[in-house]
């Protein structure tokens, strides 16, 4: 094996092991675990707010429902206290439209008491979707802010990524198609690392160091190989 291969094919797995560092860069930028939590979060703040709001609506329904019948028990209570008043009538149907008064006006304290109490429960209501809706624009704000800045990063390291691909493209050129075979196999099962430098009698890839006889069965083929990791070796 030509010594010349072997130093690209050292290049070729330093270019390698940039790019790897680049892609779990962009995998795992600061920003993507904030931008989640963030998403969680808005997720949960939307079904709350959602939730929220069918419950206003509906108070807002039964209100005006509420203020309608009111309304019109207060039309008929006021009508039937004029025929009371203006007299007229039987000692049998005066009685019958005193009682009908009596009852109306029973109704009536009620109906006010139920539209008072659904105006205390409504304001509340209308307080947390209002809160909800501050809480939603303030993620989805925070959620924005945090997508452009990963997408500026993401630019510059795929701007990175472009050129470390191309400088890899010219120096696997002069390396033979079988070597080339061998080392994309050996960095899939060597965790990315296939060819180590042998210096000082240790191999970069496994740190191990060899003996003499070590050394020797390592550099007796045309493709030295490490005796501990079997990873290529470049003296």
């Amino acid at each position: 094996m030509e010594l010349l291969s072997l130093a690209d094919l050292l290049e070729v797995q330093n270019l390698d092991l940039q790019i790897d560092r680049l892609l779990e860069k962009r995998q795992s930028l600061p920003e993507l675990n904030v931008y989640k939590t963030v998403h969680s979060r808005l997720q949960e703040l939307e079904a709350k707010r959602d939730t929220s709001g069918t419950s206003l609506k509906q108070l807002d329904l039964e209100l005006d429902k509420s203020e309608g019948e009111f309304q019109i028990l207060e039309t008929k209570l006021n009508e039937h206290e004029t025929r009371l008043f203006a007299g007229g009538m039987s000692a049998r149907e005066t009685e019958y439209m005193r009682l009908e008064v009596q009852g109306l006006r029973g109704q009536r304290e009620a109906m006010e008491e139920r539209v008072l109490q659904m105006l205390e429960d409504i304001d509340p209501a209308r307080d947390e979707v209002k809160s909800l809706e501050t809480e939603i624009e303030a993620a989805n704000s925070e959620k924005m802010e945090l997508e452009a800045s990963i997408k500026r990063q993401w630019k510059q390291i795929d701007a990175e990524l472009a050129r470390k691909e191309d400088r890899k493209k010219e120096a696997v050129r002069p390396i033979d198609d079988d070597l080339m075979e061998l080392y994309e196999k050996l960095r899939r099962i060597k965790e990315g690392v296939a060819v180590a430098s042998y210096d000082h009698n240790v191999c970069g890839g496994c740190h191990m160091a060899f003996s003499p006889a070590e050394q020797e069965e390592a550099f007796s083929s045309d493709l030295p190989r490490c005796v501990h990791c079997r990873r290529i070796l470049v003296a």
